[in-house]
């Protein structure tokens, strides 16, 4: 199964080597049907400390790092890596 790769902004960076990322996602209501965006903050590991609050970021999936910490950033997406 390929890990899910998310895109998100940092929303904190205060601890060493973790960053928050919100990632908002727009989905339909079942019975309104109207578009509604849902958000949800991952906990993500960042060796090199490079990222600020908000900067934009791609995240993956990988092994279980801490007892929060299940992602990690791939790259920032202004990056042209």
């Amino acid at each position: 199964m390929p890990k899910r790769i998310l895109s998100g902004t940092v929303v904190s960076a205060n601890s060493n080597k973790t960053i928050v990322v919100k990632v908002t996602r727009r989905v339909k209501h079942k019975l309104y049907k109207k578009i509604i965006s849902l958000s949800k903050n991952y906990h993500v590991h960042d060796e090199e400390n490079l990222y600020k609050s908000g900067d934009k970021v791609n995240i993956i999936e990988s092994k279980p790092i801490s007892k929060l910490k299940k992602w990690m950033v791939v790259n920032n997406v202004g990056d042209p890596k």
